[in-house]
């Protein structure tokens, strides 16, 4: 295969290891700036050339993260070299083989706080963990202290949180303590990213997320979460005929319910209606054969593909299943489902109908949390961005997290 060409910056992820200078490396800064296919690349060609019959860690969000993201852009460039590689998927290991070496390599996702009990017990020669920052700070640290074996170092990517981020403080700010490279990229580091590419990302970011994924700043989140949407940015519903009808729900019986309708028509969708109900203001909480009632009237006798519904909300889930409307549990992902939710909003991959109150009063009022170093919005205002916010993340994922079935009920 004809090899990639590398930017200076990437040339320094591929090199750093053949001094004894660092025990880590750190790749931070904008997306899609080549940082991870670098690192990749350069973790297995570090493992190759100095482990034989060792074992590594590959950590990424999840299994098929790893996969997706650091196998399918180092595959291709070991082969090329030479490097033989066998997938065992049932165990989540990949074996390398190449100039005379062999050396096995584990696939980790880092999810939750309990996915630090998959790497108890490990003993490894390295770690590449990509993007660190999103990873629960337990499996961060207990990958790196399964790497033991001597010679072996950490390595991570990421994209930049809020300033007050654990991985920031503890290992950006401390990198010279912790003999640490840290290496910043820009999207100006990836040599395949056109120019038209790299505008049309500036143009797809906002606010914080700008900042952070476009300019590669570690900064905190304030004001207004969708600061860029007010009043004239509704539209009015398109005429004619819609291809497909989705509702998202975001159920609530003290709390405000909030479901919206929306239509598809030339690839984007349209919130062309929405049902809005606050018990308190109302001074009466709904049941769910009401509530079930009120999503009939919303969807006034469309056919509708799927209700994409609160995850948390389980008796109104099985209400409506026995009703015979396809449910899906919604991907409740708060932070990036955020992103893409103001990603969708600019480059018109949603649309906000007039008529839609309570949605265009919401963006005007959500906001994030004052001094919250977690990033974190306030949790008022936030019924109707919560349903816009299922529908996107329902998208992305192709159209939900999961099926609703029964046993996930009981």
């Amino acid at each position: 295969m004809k090899m990639p060409r590398f930017s200076p910056k990437q040339r320094r992820v591929l090199e750093w290891w053949r001094k004894e200078e660092y025990d880590a490396v750190i790749c931070d800064g904008a997306i899609r700036s080549g940082k991870t296919f670098a690192l990749s690349v350069s973790f297995f060609l570090w493992a190759m050339s100095r482990f034989q019959r060792q074992r590594f860690a590959l950590c990424a969000g999840s299994i098929n993260g790893v996969r997706r993201t650091l196998l399918a852009q180092a595959r291709p460039v070991l082969e090329g070299l030479g490097f033989h590689w066998e997938e065992t998927v049932s165990r989540n290991e990949v074996t390398v083989r190449g100039g005379g070496r062999e050396n096995l390599f584990y696939l980790y996702g880092g999810r939750d706080e309990g996915s630090c009990a998959s790497i108890q017990g490990t003993t490894l020669a390295g770690v590449l963990l990509d993007e660190a920052a999103l990873m629960p700070r337990s499996f961060v640290e207990q990958a790196c202290a399964r790497c033991s074996v001597q010679g072996g170092k950490l390595w991570f990517s990421c994209n930049p949180a809020g300033p007050e981020h654990w991985f920031y403080r503890e290992w950006i700010c401390e990198a010279e303590k912790k003999r640490a490279l840290h290496l910043r990229f820009t999207m100006e580091d990836n040599p395949a990213l056109s120019r038209g590419i790299r505008e049309r990302y500036e143009r797809m970011f906002q606010g914080a997320f700008y900042r952070r994924y476009v300019l590669g700043e570690w900064m905190a989140a304030e004001g207004l979460v969708y600061d860029f949407f007010d009043g004239s940015a509704l539209a009015e519903a398109p005429g004619g005929p819609f291809q497909r009808w989705r509702i998202s729900c975001d159920y609530g019986t003290r709390n405000p319910a909030s479901f919206g309708l929306w239509g598809e028509m030339g690839g984007v969708w349209y919130r062309v209606k929405e049902f809005y109900y606050d018990a308190r203001k109302q001074g009466r909480q709904k049941t769910d054969g009401e509530y079930a009632e009120d999503l009939r009237r919303l969807a006034g006798g469309r056919c509708i593909e799927r209700v994409i519904i609160d995850p948390s909300a389980a008796s109104f889930c099985e209400t409506l299943r026995r009703e015979g409307w396809t449910v899906y549990r919604a991907d409740n992902r708060v932070l990036e489902g955020i992103r893409r939710t103001a990603q969708a909003l600019k480059t018109g991959k949603i649309v906000i109908c007039r008529g839609c109150c309570a949605a265009a009063r919401e963006f005007g009022l959500y906001r994030w949390e004052d001094d919250d170093s977690q990033d974190r919005v306030r949790k008022e205002d936030d019924h109707a961005m919560d349903d816009i916010r299922y529908f996107v993340m329902s998208l992305e994922s192709g159209g939900g997290a999961a099926r609703y079935v029964e046993r996930d009920v009981f």
